[in-house]
């Protein structure tokens, strides 16, 4: 089976990789953590478990949990090095060419209705 990727965000920068193994061993091995503690807080970091069910379990079980007071974010990850496109559904949108706020610009945004705008006679 393929392996899954979780990220876990707003964490307090001084997160040891031994308290996230703690707080997430229960959902099953974990193969990978990749902690990211950058000079601006929040820390992050992609845990990479064995089984894809297994990192399911930990975002219904973590996300939203008070981590020494801080409330962290846990999700599944789409991209990096685990994760194959084939994993994740087409994005929605129909083609993949171009830039996918059309809707947007085909109702005129409101901003100009004053009528100028050329057309007719």
């Amino acid at each position: 089976m393929a392996a899954a990727r979780v990220y876990v965000g707003n964490l307090p920068l001084d997160v040891r990789e031994r308290e996230l193994e703690d707080l997430f061993y229960k959902y099953g091995r974990i193969r990978n953590i990749d902690l990211k503690t950058p000079t601006r807080p929040p820390a992050f970091a992609f845990l990479e478990f064995d089984d894809p069910r297994d990192a399911a379990d930990s975002v219904r079980g973590r996300d939203g949990y008070d981590f020494y007071g801080h409330r962290i974010r846990v999700e599944l990850s789409h991209g990096g090095r685990a994760a194959s496109t084939s994993d994740y559904p087409p994005p929605r949108g129909g083609s993949d060419r171009g830039g996918g706020d059309r809707s947007r610009d085909r109702d005129g945004g409101g901003r100009d209705r004053g009528g100028g705008g050329g057309g007719g006679g």
